[in-house]
């Protein structure tokens, strides 16, 4: 397989497109907070094992989801190009920055350990409001993976792959869930998009290497391009 590029991208693409957002809804029905003291301080600290599996289950699903939109960007080859490359570079960008703010977590439980609650979350409020956080790491970057996953998936749906279900699941799955604190009802709403974004991933690998070749252009396949009009 690795020595097949069309193979090899098209069976990575299909698992990531599932794993990533598996290893998501894992996460949140693990992590302390979502069922604990809202204060990550205290949750943290009342299983700490639990924290830091959480994180890494966070940072892995997050830098994964930004290789499967590679994936999925794919699909707009022919149709919704544009808008695939917009959406798919959100998506990349956005889970990338999501994922570097995880390191808050370790520092969340440390600062719970050794402080009152209310203090140790005063600390990390100063760390992480700080203007080089604030706009190199937060600010518009941590919205775009969520705002432009939904965007790139109908893309998808326009390029033909997927129905409007799976974009609107998706929105809202993560985008509905801004609407209500971090907690039980979060979980609900991220495994919502697990469904979603694991049948089409399935789909994806159900397809033989020719469907995703498909998606390549007659030059990039390497079919006779149409002759120009007026030329035999």
């Amino acid at each position: 397989m690795l020595n097949d590029h069309v193979t090899f991208r098209r069976v990575s693409a299909g698992i990531l497109i599932i794993v990533a957002p598996l290893l998501q809804a894992v996460a949140v029905v693990v992590d302390p907070g979502t069922w604990g003291d809202d204060r990550e301080a205290v949750s943290f600290g009342d299983n700490p094992a639990l924290a830091q599996t959480q994180s890494v289950l966070y940072h892995w699903s997050w830098m994964l989801m930004a290789v499967a939109a590679v994936g999925l960007v794919h699909l707009t080859r022919l149709r919704a190009t544009r808008l695939g490359h917009t959406a798919g570079a959100m998506t990349v960008v956005g889970y990338m920055a999501l994922s570097g703010l995880l390191l808050s977590d370790p520092v969340e439980w440390w600062l719970g350990r050794r402080y009152p609650p209310e203090q140790a979350q005063r600390i990390l409020d100063e760390m992480m409001n700080l203007p080089g956080v604030v706009y190199g790491f937060q600010m518009p970057w941590m919205f775009l993976g969520v705002l432009g996953l939904p965007l790139l998936l109908v893309a998808v749906s326009r390029a033909g792959f997927v129905g409007w279900w799976v974009p609107a699941t998706v929105a809202l799955g993560y985008v509905g869930s801004f609407g209500f604190g971090y907690g039980p009802l979060t979980a609900a709403f991220w495994i919502a998009p697990t469904v979603a974004l694991g049948w089409t991933g399935l789909k994806v690998l159900r397809l033989d290497d020719a469907g995703w070749a498909a998606y390549y252009r007659p030059a990039v396949r390497g079919e006779a391009a149409p002759a120009p009009v007026g030329e035999p």
